[in-house]
């Protein structure tokens, strides 16, 4: 009839399907996360789900937990150092690729995005073989090394992020008052592009602690690490307590997140 409009009904449905999608990608991707944090408070001695009552003697026990504690800390220490070298380098980069229009930085670009187009496993092993033609064995600076490779794309994608909405008015103007190129990047750059900094250093953290590939190729045999203590534990005996682990590392990481989201804009910075 005149005067009704008509409905898009292709764009419902398009619509219809894609929040369908939607919704299911996030129940897979959540269920799981879901599913560990309710058996991590299990009353039983052995995983089940769901258990059969609610406890927190799983996280006490982790209090005890020794060779847990000590692969959490070797994790927490090559994460913090993954992070520290991976914000120098993925700024420095990303300040060269931003400030430059030449070929070889698009080509620059894509080389240090590149470990994130190889399977992790596949990047593990190679590493592993080429430090051995290297006349090197696996050990903790190796293993941080490692972990750079693979984390400093994530600074280098935030802080390009940041860089372009970078207003290039405000360093001229800090270069026509006088001030010296480290200066102007201090005082002008560093705090304008902070938020992208500090979002690619909370992902390259995260990605660094939960690293399995990389860390089960070049951990030396006198350091483990927690995601492949969890990993063994499960494997081998079903350790109940590997399901608190794994509650406090969820835990942990939304609280990350939220902080990260508060302080940095991280969902902002991945757009």
């Amino acid at each position: 009839m005149a005067g009704h409009s008509k409905v898009p009904w292709d764009s419902v449905s398009i619509n219809a399907v894609f929040g369908l999608l939607s919704a299911v990608a996030l129940l897979f991707l959540v269920a799981p996360t879901l599913i560990v944090l309710i058996t991590s408070f299990t009353a039983s001695e052995s995983l089940r789900f769901p258990p059969a009552g609610l406890s927190l003697r799983w996280y006490a026990a982790l209090i005890d937990a020794d060779q847990m504690q000590r692969a959490a800390w070797n994790s927490l220490v090559v994460a913090f150092w993954t992070t520290m070298i991976s914000v120098v380098l993925g700024t420095a980069a990303s300040l060269a690729i931003a400030r430059s229009r030449a070929p070889l930085m698009r080509a620059a670009d894509l080389l240090f995005m590149s470990p994130l187009l190889l399977p992790a496993l596949a990047f593990g092993f190679a590493a592993l073989i080429f430090i051995n033609k290297l006349g090197f064995s696996p050990s903790i600076p190796l293993l941080v090394l490692g972990h750079v490779i693979v984390c400093v794309p994530f600074v280098l994608r935030t802080t390009l992020a940041s860089l372009s909405q970078l207003d290039p008015g405000l360093l001229e103007a800090s270069e026509s008052l006088g001030a010296p190129q480290w200066m102007t990047f201090w005082r002008v750059t560093l705090p304008l592009i902070s938020s992208g900094v500090g979002a690619g250093a909370f992902l390259a953290f995260v990605a660094s602690f939960d690293n399995v590939p990389v860390s089960l190729f070049l951990a030396d045999e006198r350091s483990e690490m927690l995601p492949i203590h969890l990993w063994q534990q499960i494997e081998t005996n079903l350790d109940v307590r590997t399901a608190a682990a794994s509650g406090v590392i969820v835990i942990g990481t939304l609280i990350l997140m939220v902080l990260a989201e508060k302080f940095a804009g991280l969902t902002r910075q991945m757009r």
